[in-house]
């Protein structure tokens, strides 16, 4: 899961980034998830993908040869 913050800026909250299907960005980010649900957060997409990049790393460098 993503550590992401709300378009308010103050509050934030997790997301499971595998339900994320799209993201748009305008003036805004705004993440279409499964289901049909919209969240718009305060992080660019470019930064929701670093993030996104990052979890999948942790979780998956311990499959890497080494």
């Amino acid at each position: 899961m993503i550590k992401l913050t709300r378009i308010n800026q103050v509050e934030q909250f997790w997301l499971n980034e595998d339900k994320i299907e799209y993201m748009e960005e305008n003036h805004d980010t705004i993440l279409s998830l499964e289901g049909g649900k919209k969240l718009t957060v305060a992080e660019s997409a470019e930064e929701v993908v670093n993030r996104i990049v990052e979890h999948k790393r942790r979780i998956y460098v311990q499959y890497l040869p080494r």
